[in-house]
């Protein structure tokens, strides 16, 4: 919107603006296909726009066809008056056919402009007319500097951080945020797609949106993959690290899987629930470093040499054992080493009736405790004192439950919910089957098992009743936190809800992978590396999960070659993770080498042929 010629200084006004341009997504292209039709259109189009900017304080300071460039008092003004505008569209297009809908595209920045007879310039012009090629339709792209200004004084909904594109004519590169449509179809429809392109036919609009909408994808897939009530991949379980890891500067442990010697294989579920148990009540001891349930189980099965499994996980203390369950009594062995020394610290055998399977996994707790020469906390005596139920049968029941959880098919999902609904009829205040519960519900939504709507509602409502009747559950916030996003895009609730879990639970690794897909999530990527790296020394055994989110976060930095190099590792972990070709291809296309963008896009669809990534978010 610029003259041939600069204007000269007689003739200008120069101030600091906030500046909003807009214009209707495919307009010149429906003009040339129904130029009635678009006419008709642009009339509504525009009364909307005035009527918007004329409420919010705005002036218009230009309009040529379909686009807009208004001067706001303030960048405030500015994204209140774009939210507006986009929520009258999208109540209108919810009314209309396809033919008949308008879709906008917004872009807002803060900087100096230049009127002149009727004409403006300037760096506010400039770059706002950037943001506006760079959102998707019906989204509005946010300068960093309009971003610092609004995120704590305005209610912004969803939003995700584009990185640092290279904008037109725009010599230095700032983080872009885009604010996403207020009601997002979310990870079920973003997953249903219309098309997956990299090549030069793709502009960096839609790359830039198609990264947006990926990473909120890679997020929770790869969280999905990563709690300690879910499987390992197989590649996960053949990595071995290629160094000693450093000890924590805190006491450090791992459970080794106990072995299951009963004559019955199928009590092995029984052997494994004790393992998990007992994992799970160091996990949340303040002063104990706990390697992640899912790394420890890569040694189940197989013949450990304590000594290696320490310089494998990092720590100092390995403690390993047996289960023989039969009629009514268990019969537990247990050994704590000190592999870093080569000498054990205690042995124990328990011959126990059944009924005090929750007092003596109690005492293996204390024991280590005490043999470390730990001082607990009020907090963690609370949290070594587990009372989940009293009920056995019921007890038992969730341990088989949690045994078909880890097999993540829709089949063994189903099994699950049918042991765990048991559960909680043997015990209706048995919070953990709530929460092991809701999970049955949500991942049946997010990867599409069911088409019932009332899935993720039902996930919602068995976290509520879990934490009604035990507030210092984790996996209950966990659940919460997940939903929250999903559900009701309520971000702030979702990263509180990970963050109590973590303050229950201090080495959840899986809390860290969660609070760092949110940083990315919320543009802050610089926060998440530092929280995904907690989450891969605690789980170093399952490292590609935690390798995906990095690289992703080493992209929204812009540290493009560093993200190469995460991305290559994680495939090199698992050659068949999806998600991290598609990750490869976006940061290739990025970078304008578009054919190895190709080539990873290509693996995607060896991998999976009908699939293809969502560039537009509509509501």
């Amino acid at each position: 919107m610029s003259g041939d010629s600069p204007p000269t200084a007689a003739a200008e006004t120069r101030k600091l603006a906030a500046i909003m341009f807009t214009d209707i997504a495919g307009f010149s292209r429906q003009m040339g296909a129904d130029e009635a039709r678009m006419l008709r259109l642009l009339d509504v189009h525009n009364q909307v726009i005035q009527q918007a900017v004329s409420e919010h304080h705005g002036t218009v300071i230009k309009t040529v066809g379909d686009a807009f460039l208004v001067d706001f008092p303030s960048v405030v003004h500015a994204v209140q008056c774009a939210q507006h505008i986009q929520a009258q569209f999208r109540t209108h297009n919810t009314e209309k056919e396809k033919d008949e809908q308008i879709h906008v595209r917004i872009g807002i920045h803060s900087g100096d402009i230049v009127q002149r007879d009727g004409d403006v310039f300037g760096d506010g012009v400039n770059v706002a007319s950037r943001l506006q090629a760079l959102a998707a339709p019906d989204t509005i792209c946010l300068s960093q500097v309009v971003y610092r200004e609004v995120e704590k004084k305005l209610f912004l909904g969803t939003i995700v951080s584009l990185g640092r594109p290279k904008l037109k004519n725009i010599a230095q590169r700032e983080r872009v945020y885009a604010l996403l449509p207020e009601k997002p179809k979310g990870l079920r429809q973003t997953l249903r797609v219309q098309q997956f392109k990299l090549s030069r036919r793709v502009g960096t609009a839609h790359r830039m949106w198609g990264v947006a909408v990926l990473g909120l994808i890679i997020g929770a897939i790869v969280v999905l993959r990563s709690p300690s009530f879910l499987p390992l991949s197989t590649q996960d379980s053949a990595l071995r690290t290629s160094a000693a890891l450093p000890l924590p500067d805190k006491p450090s442990i791992v459970v080794l899987p106990f072995v299951n010697l009963s004559d019955d294989p199928e009590q092995e579920y029984f052997s494994d629930g004790i393992t998990e148990d007992i994992t799970s009540d160091l996990s949340k001891i303040s002063s104990l470093f706990v390697i992640s349930r899912n790394s420890a189980f890569t040694y189940k099965g197989k013949a450990v040499k304590v000594q290696e499994g320490s310089k494998e996980l990092g720590v100092q203390y390995v403690l390993e054992g047996s289960v023989r369950k039969s009629d009514n009594r268990v019969l537990i062995t247990a050994q704590l080493v000190d592999a870093t020394r080569g000498y054990h610290l205690w042995s124990e055998r328990y011959d126990r009736e059944l009924k005090d399977i929750f007092a003596l996994q109690e005492e293996i707790g204390r024991k280590i405790v005490v043999s470390l020469a730990m001082k607990l906390t009020d907090e963690d005596r609370e949290r070594l004192t587990r009372d989940y139920t009293g009920n056995l049968d019921a007890y038992d029941s969730w341990l088989r439950g949690r045994e078909y959880s880890n097999r993540f098919t829709k089949e063994a999902n189903a099994q699950a919910r049918q042991m765990y609904e048991k559960a909680i009829a043997l015990d209706p205040q048995y919070a953990l089957a709530y929460a092991s519960l809701g999970f049955t519900y949500y991942l049946e939504w997010v990867w599409q098992w069911t088409e019932d709507p009332q899935s993720l509602e039902q996930a919602s409502t068995l976290a509520q009743k879990a934490l009604a009747l035990d507030g210092s559950l984790p996996m209950a916030h966990v659940l919460l936190g997940y939903v929250s996003l999903w559900k009701n895009r309520q971000h702030d609730l979702a990263i509180a809800e990970g963050e109590r879990a973590l303050t229950l639970d201090p080495n959840c690794a899986v809390c860290y992978q969660w609070l760092g897909t949110m940083q990315n999530y919320i543009g802050r990527p610089e926060e998440a590396i530092k929280l995904v790296e907690k989450a891969l020394r605690l789980d170093p055994r399952n490292q590609v999960n935690s390798l995906m989110l990095l690289g992703w976060s080493y992209f929204l930095t812009g540290r493009y070659e560093e993200a190469i190099a995460i991305l290559k590792r994680a495939i090199t972990l698992n050659p068949n993770f999806l998600v991290a070709h598609l990750s490869l291809a976006s940061v290739y296309g990025e970078l304008g080498r578009e054919e190895e963008a190709r080539a990873e896009a290509a693996e995607v669809l060896r991998l999976s042929p009908k699939f293809s990534l969502v560039l537009l978010c509509q509501s």
